[in-house]
């Protein structure tokens, strides 16, 4: 199965396509972050965001009868398993041709459009996990507790699984060879069944929390959604920043940021003339390098974000402790940023490639049916031009990092004492800024 051409081509947009040049932009990015910072010292001085996420306004109450009503909840989860059905139906019995919808469905539909479903909804895919309606279902037919396990899970696994299999999903999305074919992608997911599946088994539903990496990206994102619930679980509108600063820090909550946004950047940067020519002239499998040159970058954005965190504790004077927890205190911030890449990197994908799955997905089987009535679909352009594709691009990334400076802002007064709080930022913002840079330029290397 050859990758349909639009799968590689993640963004329309080029340097050509600016309305300044690419340099100008670059500084004109970094002042604006540098304003904001000090705009936010002098104006910002006591912490005003929810760190708990607490509160909100209650929704009309035919909307929580809605959505907390069984019936509702039942309903989400047979789409979910619906959806997975008419998957496997192009996975397990469809062509391994380029006319077969399952590589769109789980690059672009599914991992791309669930960034955006997430940003409005909140953690979506948790409603809707097939595999957690499966084993829901298995332990309602043995009449066991589905939260509960043959044993405990350890205390402090936290997100590290998901961290774990958030970076398997990326390293086939963006190195696996032939990752678009049919046989690539079926492996994978038996992999991803199994472990999520046998873990529930072992561990209780609870299991999915920690290890799937669609929950936890649906999840981290979802803290921006202005619909979220209240600490007594009331459904609420609530202010978007208030829900992202009210994502605690947990074990691997820091790795699971860091993978989701180095992974883009690793995306934008094997996009890069420079980069391909590498890959081609260097001698080695182009799995080798591509993983390499994602390891790279996952940990050269780590490195920077350790280094920044660490100096701000020491120049904000948190003692020990508090030093060590500075990194999952502001994980948050990296949140908009991540984001914003996405935004950046995948729209084009999403509305070009979305349309195309789409139509595809009306005969799975390749067989010439037209069952969902899509077939005929021809994907409209008028949302993608490479002049707004540029300008929402450059829009998405520095909005991601001016919410991100906001943010840390913040949260460093909450960490550090009144007087070295602002200081303490120095190091945060010096981060940001190289991000922006960073990304920018990756963004529009090509």
């Amino acid at each position: 199965m050859t990758a349909a051409p639009t799968l590689l081509a993640h963004g329309v947009g080029g340097r050509q396509d600016l309305p300044i040049t690419l340099p100008q932009l670059v500084v004109a990015a970094a002042l604006t972050l540098v304003v904001t910072f000090v705009a936010l010292g002098l104006l910002w001085r006591e912490p005003r965001l929810d760190r708990e996420a607490t509160g909100g306004r209650p929704v009309p109450r035919w909307l929580v009868r809605l959505v907390d009503a069984p019936a509702f909840r039942w309903t989400l989860r047979g789409l979910g398993l619906l959806a997975a059905a008419w998957f496997c139906l192009g996975l397990l019995g469809g062509p391994d041709t380029a006319g077969n919808p399952t590589a769109g469905a789980l690059y672009v539909l599914l991992w791309v459009g669930l960034a955006p479903l997430s940003l409005l909804l909140g953690p979506i895919w948790r409603a809707v996990n097939p595999l957690r309606t499966v084993h829901l279902l298995v332990a309602l037919a043995a009449r066991r507790d589905p939260n509960r396990g043959l044993r405990e899970l350890p205390d402090g696994v936290g997100w590290w699984p998901a961290a774990a299999t958030v970076f398997g999903f990326v390293w086939l999305e963006l190195v696996a060879p032939d990752r678009a074919t049919l046989p690539v992608i079926t492996a994978w997911l038996a992999g991803y069944a199994v472990v999520l599946l046998a873990g529930a088994v072992l561990f209780g539903a609870g299991w999915f929390d920690h290890a799937d990496p669609f929950e936890a990206y649906s999840t981290v994102i979802g803290q921006l959604a202005p619909l979220g619930r209240a600490a007594d679980g009331v459904l609420v509108w609530r202010n978007p920043l208030d829900g992202i600063a009210g994502l605690r820090p947990r074990p691997g909550l820091v790795a699971v940021v860091i993978v989701l946004l180095g992974s883009t950047m690793f995306d934008s940067l094997s996009n890069a003339p420079g980069w391909l020519r590498f890959s081609q002239e260097n001698g080695l499998h182009p799995a080798v390098t591509g993983s390499a040159g994602l390891s790279l970058v996952i940990a050269a954005v780590a490195v920077a974000y350790l280094a920044a965190a660490g100096a701000a504790a020491r120049i904000g004077r948190a003692d020990a402790a508090e030093a060590r927890g500075v990194p999952g205190e502001i994980a948050h911030s990296i949140v908009p940023i991540a984001v914003g890449y996405v935004v950046a990197h995948y729209y084009s994908l999403l509305i070009l490639e979305g349309q195309r799955t789409v139509a595809l997905l009306s005969d799975p089987l390749g067989t010439g049916a037209n069952w969902l009535g899509t077939a005929d679909w021809e994907p409209q352009t008028a949302l993608i031009t490479p002049s707004g594709v540029a300008t929402l691009q450059i829009t998405v990334i520095i909005l991601g990092h001016l919410l991100g400076t906001l943010l840390a802002h913040d949260r460093a007064l909450y960490l550090f004492p009144r007087a070295r709080a602002v200081a303490g930022q120095l190091p945060l913002l010096a981060l940001m800024v190289a991000y922006t840079v960073a990304g920018l330029l990756l963004l529009y290397a090509g």
